[in-house]
């Protein structure tokens, strides 16, 4: 049962919050009818409820920077978000810069669909981190990061079933790239399609399971010296995990293609191998707790993700052709996935902890305006308004770091260049968070925990939005004689 409290005039003074915690103890018969989710478990443990009512605008966007960690302000918050922020868009200005060397190779040139396959392994990666970050940040936030033998089979089964689903979700994503690019090109060879299945699965895995320790190790850490996980986690999840991902994807495809001709044998054996773990990481998911469900459950949102990110690909094997696009792209898509993957675990831990599955908490609404979404009137606009003003310098800093690295010190980037790029960004970072709002809410009013199905569909968004604007800037500059590096050109 949860209990709400309506302020009164008399009592209370005008603009300030009313709020009640009241703790109320469980019979056994409630506590099992409710405890059928994580979180609805750990308030039972605790045997109470906390229920927070607000009166004022001024209230309920504290609670967003305040529900989850007390001593939390604004500029704490900032900090610990721009830290693995910046260090987000190292990495993606590092995994552009690759991409821009490597599509020259010949497996790039030679192999139809690879390029696509790009874009939908690194959103498979994101999703897959981030959802296992968000859902350990949430875990630790609601108090069950303190035994260590439970920790151990959080550990054990959150990088279990990562391994499952990157095993299979690699498989579709290089179907639908060598589906889509023999019917882009008008021919189909076998050994290609096999070594784009190999290569997938192959940078897949590998690139997650490194990553998942390192994730696990920072919401730990962060746990530990009393900060937000949740600001800490998600961006770092993407931080290393592109420029690791295009980096794996080009030197085994590459390696692959070499070979192909006298050592076809070593792409079978490559997906033997993973076929032969699969049934293991399958038994170990399927005995854990914390994983079992969703191993059932979790699949429609990655491999909706996936097709999603897919059309970006496409974008992206169309858009090659424009100079310093790809160059770009990696970073105006990791950037908008890494800032809404904040406010998806944010909000996922706010539900958390203010109320259950299936039940909206009565400081927030559903269905409001972009504008109380964003800025102000209810709890999401308290760190919406932070990453909007932190995304603006952010992308200026690596638009043109990343110029200057790539055109061996020297600058190419246009002041108009630089306008059209910060619009096509600020509007995607503005349209996920307002789809990030509008998306936990109804997930969570439809009893899905947003910790494991958010994410995908954000960042496989961000992945579409960002590269769609991006080329529409392209193609609007190019339009009126602006295109990128027309100033070193002429």
């Amino acid at each position: 049962m949860v209990a709400f409290t309506e302020s009164s005039k008399d009592s209370i003074p005008p603009q300030r919050p009313a709020i009640s915690i009241i703790s109320l103890p469980f019979d056994q018969a409630n506590q099992t009818e409710v405890a059928k989710t994580p979180a609805a478990e750990s308030y039972c443990s605790a045997a109470s409820f906390v229920s927070i009512a607000t009166t004022s605008n001024e209230s309920t966007e504290a609670l967003d920077g305040k529900c989850i960690n007390k001593s939390e302000t604004w500029y704490s918050t900032l900090m610990q978000v721009a830290i693995p922020f910046f260090l987000a868009g190292i990495g993606t200005i590092g995994a552009g810069l690759v991409l821009e060397r490597v599509q020259a190779w010949p497996v790039f040139q030679e192999v139809s669909g690879i390029l696509i396959l790009v874009p939908a392994l690194l959103g498979l990666k994101g999703n897959l981190d981030m959802c296992l970050a968000s859902r350990m940040c949430t875990q630790a936030n609601l108090g069950n990061a303190e035994s260590k033998r439970e920790i151990c089979k959080m550990i054990t089964g959150n990088v279990a079933l990562v391994q499952v689903q990157a095993i299979v979700a690699a498989v579709l994503v290089a179907v639908f790239s060598v589906t889509v690019g023999s019917i882009t090109n008008n021919q189909f060879k076998m050994e290609h399609g096999a070594l784009l299945m190999a290569s997938a699965v192959f940078t897949a895995t590998t690139c997650c399971f490194i990553l998942d320790f390192l994730l696990i190790a920072v919401v730990f850490l962060a746990y530990r010296l009393n900060c937000n996980p949740d600001n800490l986690a998600t961006p770092l999840a993407a931080s290393i995990g592109d420029i690791v991902s295009v980096t794996c994807l080009s030197f085994i495809s590459n390696i692959l293609y070499r070979n192909l001709e006298t050592h076809y044998w070593v792409v079978y054996l490559v997906m033997g191998i993973y076929v032969l773990l699969l049934p293991m990481w399958i038994l170990i998911v399927r005995r854990n707790k914390y994983t079992k469900k969703i191993l059932m459950t979790g699949w429609t949102p990655v491999l909706s993700a996936l097709f999603i990110s897919g059309f970006g690909g496409l974008v992206l094997e169309y858009a090659e052709q424009y100079k310093g696009f790809v160059v770009f792209q990696p970073i105006i898509n990791g950037i908008g996935g890494n800032l809404v993957s904040v406010q998806a675990s944010r909000l996922a831990t706010m539900f958390h902890q203010t109320s259950i599955l299936g039940i909206i908490p009565p400081h927030t609404k559903t269905w409001v305006s972009p504008c109380k979404a964003l800025f102000t009137g209810v709890p999401s606009a308290y760190t919406a308004r932070i990453l909007i003003a932190m995304s603006i310098p952010g992308q200026l800093v690596f638009l043109f770091s990343s110029d200057y690295i790539s055109q061996g010190g020297v600058s190419t980037v246009t002041p108009i260049f630089a306008l059209a790029y910060i619009c096509a960004a600020s509007i995607q970072i503005m349209f996920l968070l307002y789809t990030a709002h509008v998306l936990i809410h109804i997930l969570w009013r439809r009893k899905i925990d947003p910790d494991n199905s958010a994410i995908p569909y954000l960042t496989a968004l961000g992945d579409l939005s960002g590269s769609s604007l991006l080329l529409v800037s392209f193609l609007i500059l190019n339009c009126f004689g602006q295109e990128y590096g027309s100033n070193v050109d002429n």
